[in-house]
């Protein structure tokens, strides 16, 4: 039977990472639509921006936090810091999707058209997107192990560094139509200002109890198949006597027999 992963396994403030999580989302979304006053333009549509916002800035802060985890794999060498840099970018993509479609929902509701493409905002962050979406079928293009981690990595980073850069030339942008969310230029009343900055904890959040799930996920996964390999390799060297008692000669595990090791 294949021994179950110890405890000390998985992240021991997972468990109050989540619930950390549900507190500040019902926190909140309870101020976006208890507290936070309607938009005069937009009205209740305007809400959305409390989802979408916080969305968008995760999403590109998680793209530089798995650049800056492909630098440490590359200094240390460590696989650890290589399977967070996958998994933090990898979390990142799936927030930019949602970051796409509240944007398209709001630009349709704000605008008429589900996409504006002289908006730069919505096109940078495309491209950002459209960039990491290459991410994954180049790792996975690469088979020996070490060479994926490397190439991953160097790819993390170059596409990390780009993520600033393209926040900068919007800032420099003309055609910026997005209210100014962080800085002296922002001209958010205080209470959505508030608002919006408990929406970006609880998101926040989110994320990193996502991919502590995925984290903890992965490496049980590899503990299971590796346990899994010590006891096939354990399982293909043992012996099994014949029903017959009169013969005492051992003889080689059958096929179905080894087999059953890994199904138990």
């Amino acid at each position: 039977m294949i021994p179950t992963p110890t405890p000390a396994s998985r992240p021991p403030g997972l468990r109050t990472l989540s619930i950390a999580t549900v507190v500040a989302f019902c926190v909140a979304y309870g101020l976006v639509f208890f507290y936070a006053p309607i938009e005069a333009e937009e009205g209740f549509l305007q809400k959305i921006f409390y989802l979408h916002v916080p969305l968008a800035i995760v999403t590109l802060c998680g793209f530089v936090l798995g650049g800056l985890m492909a630098i440490m794999h590359l200094r240390t060498r460590d696989r650890n810091w290589d399977l967070r840099s996958y998994v933090t970018i990898h979390m990142s993509l799936i927030f930019g999707v949602g970051t796409l479609i509240t944007g398209s929902i709001w630009a349709r509701g704000s605008w008429g058209h589900w996409w504006v493409w002289s908006e730069p905002t919505l096109v940078s962050f495309l491209i950002i997107m459209l960039l990491y979406a290459t991410y994954q079928p180049l790792r996975f293009a690469i088979e020996d192990p070490e060479r994926q981690a490397r190439y991953a990595s160097v790819f993390a980073i170059t596409a990390g560094a780009f993520v600033p850069l393209n926040y900068a030339a919007v800032n420099l942008s003309t055609a910026y139509l997005h209210p100014r969310v962080l800085g002296s230029s922002s001209n958010l009343p205080p209470s959505m200002a508030l608002t919006l900055l408990v929406a970006l904890v609880a998101i926040a959040l989110l994320f990193a109890t996502l991919c502590s799930y995925e984290l903890t996920a992965k490496r049980t996964r590899m503990l299971l198949r590796s346990r899994s390999r010590i006891l096939g390799f354990q399982g293909s060297g043992t012996t099994e006597r014949r029903p017959d008692a009169a013969r005492e000669t051992p003889v080689p595990t059958s096929a179905p027999a080894r087999a059953g090791v890994h199904a138990r």
